[in-house]
C-alpha cells in the first residue's frame, strides 16, 4: 500500500515502533497508525481501493481496523491537537514513541519520543506515562505486568506502586478484555512468573467467583505453583516444545482461576470445562503425591481421569514434582500413542452392534454395559469385537434384572 494513501501527519505508533527498536518484530506485526482526520472514513476508503475487510472498533473515538492479505492495520484519529499530545495520552513511555510516515521524496523520518521511551527501552524499564493515564483505562494496570513479563523488563517503582494501589479498578473493565490479557500472559515464555506478579498485585480479586482461602491466608502457595509452571520444569517432566505450548498456558490459568472466575470473565464454555476438570483431578490426586496417587487409583476412576483429560493430560503432569519425572515420562509415552486403549479410551464395540448381536433394547443398563466394556478394553482384557461380545454376555448373565423388559432372556 503506497504511503501516499495516508494523509500528511500520519505516524506509526505503539508496539510496532517499540518492537522494531528492540529488534523483535514478528513476520507480520500488527500496525498502528494515528492520523489527524477521520480514521474510520479512511479505513473504508482503503478497503474499497485495496480490498480486505474493514471493521469499526470505536466509532466515537474514530478507530477502525483493516485486515488485508494477512496484515492487521489499526487506524486511529489523533487525540489532542498534535502527535506530541497524542503520545502524552498513552500508557507507558515505551509505547509513547512514533515514527511519522515520510513521503516518497523525503528522507528518513526522525523518531518522535517526547517521554524518553527509547531511554527506558535501553534501561529495560517499564515506566507509566502518568497515574491518570493508567486509570483512564484500568486494563493498562494488567497490561503493564504483561509487558514487563514478555519483555523481561523491571517495573519502575512508582509505576508498580500505582498498579498495586489501584488493583480494584480492574473490575471496571469488560471481562473479555481482561481475559485476553491473561491469556497472552499465560502463553508467554515466562508467563508463570508474570501471573505470579498478578496474584501478588491483587488485580484479580474482584473477578474471583469466590474468595480463595489459601490466597487470603498466604498467597505464597499459589505463587509457588505458578512459578513452577515454567519451560524448564516442563522439560524435566518430558514435555516436548509443542506440548509445552499447549499445556503451560492451561495449567497457569487453572492455577490462578477456577471455572466460576472464567465464567465471569466471559470465557468460552470449553475453557471453563477444561479448567474445571484439570483442577478436579489436581485436587483429587493431591499436590505432593500426584504421581503415586494417580497410579493407585481404582480402575474405574483411572479410566475416568483419562476420559476427561484425554486432550489435556500434559497440563496435569505439570503439577507433579520433579521427582515424579520418570512416571510422567512413562505416561507421556503412552499418551503420545493415539491407539493406547487407556490413555485414549474408545468403545470396545458400538452400541448398535451390541443391540443387534444380543437383541438388546436401548436402556440405562446398555450404557452401563458399554462403559464396562470400555474399561475392560482400557486395561487390556479384551481386544476384539468378538471378545467384547463374549464379555457382554458374561456381564449380562451376572447383572440381568428379571423385572426388566430389556434384553433377551436365556
Amino acid at each position: 500500500m503506497p504511503l501516499a494513501a495516508f494523509p500528511a501527519g500520519t505516524a506509526l505508533v505503539g508496539g510496532a515502533v517499540r518492537d522494531a527498536l528492540l529488534d523483535r518484530l514478528g513476520e507480520r506485526p500488527d500496525i498502528d497508525l494515528v492520523l489527524p482526520g477521520d480514521a474510520v472514513a479512511l479505513c473504508r476508503q482503503l478497503q474499497r481501493r485495496h480490498g480486505g475487510s474493514a471493521v469499526v472498533l470505536d466509532a466515537e473515538r474514530s478507530i477502525a481496523r483493516l485486515v488485508l492479505q494477512g496484515w492487521s492495520l489499526d487506524l486511529a484519529r489523533q487525540e489532542g491537537g498534535s502527535l506530541n499530545a497524542d503520545l502524552h495520552r498513552r500508557d507507558y513511555t515505551i509505547n509513547a514513541m512514533a515514527l511519522p510516515l515520510a513521503g516518497a521524496d523525503a528522507g528518513p523520518a526522525a523518531l518522535v519520543d517526547p517521554l524518553g521511551g527509547a531511554a527506558d527501552l535501553q534501561a529495560a524499564q517499564l515506566v507509566a506515562v502518568s497515574e491518570a493515564n493508567l486509570l483512564d483505562d484500568p486494563l493498562r494496570l494488567l497490561r503493564g505486568l504483561r509487558l514487563a513479563c514478555e519483555l523481561g523488563f523491571q517495573l519502575e517503582p512508582q509505576t508498580e506502586a500505582w498498579i498495586h494501589q489501584h488493583h480494584s479498578r480492574l473490575g471496571e473493565v469488560a471481562g473479555e478484555r481482561v481475559l485476553a490479557e491473561l491469556e497472552k500472559l499465560a502463553a508467554a515464555a515466562d508467563g508463570g512468573r508474570g501471573l505470579a506478579a498478578v496474584q501478588r498485585s491483587g488485580l484479580l480479586q474482584t473477578w474471583q467467583s469466590k474468595p480463595n482461602p489459601e490466597a487470603a491466608a498466604d498467597p505464597d502457595p499459589v505463587v509457588a505453583r505458578l512459578q513452577q509452571l515454567n519451560p524448564a520444569h516442563a522439560s524435566t517432566l518430558g514435555l516436548s516444545a509443542a506440548e509445552r505450548a499447549t499445556a503451560l498456558p492451561l495449567a497457569r490459568l487453572a492455577a490462578l482461576l477456577d471455572a466460576g472466575s472464567l465464567q465471569r470473565l466471559r470465557s468460552s464454555r470449553r475453557l471453563q470445562q477444561r479448567v474445571e476438570r484439570l483442577r478436579h483431578w489436581q485436587g483429587r490426586l493431591g499436590p505432593a503425591a500426584s504421581a503415586a496417587g494417580a497410579e493407585a487409583l481404582a480402575e474405574a476412576e483411572r479410566l475416568q481421569l483419562h476420559r476427561q483429560l484425554e486432550d489435556d493430560l500434559p497440563a496435569l503432569l505439570l503439577s507433579w514434582p520433579p521427582q515424579a519425572a520418570a512416571v510422567a515420562q512413562g505416561w507421556l509415552q503412552r499418551w503420545r500413542d493415539p491407539h493406547d486403549p487407556l490413555f485414549h479410551p474408545r468403545a470396545a464395540i458400538d452400541g448398535g452392534s451390541l443391540q443387534r448381536e444380543l437383541a438388546l433394547q436401548p436402556s440405562p443398563q446398555l450404557g452401563v454395559l458399554l462403559d464396562q466394556l470400555m474399561l475392560e478394553r482400557a486395561f487390556g482384557r479384551i481386544h476384539t469385537a468378538e471378545q467384547a461380545l463374549q464379555a457382554a454376555r458374561q456381564w449380562l448373565a451376572q447383572h440381568r434384572n428379571p423385572h426388566s423388559s430389556g434384553g433377551r432372556r436365556d
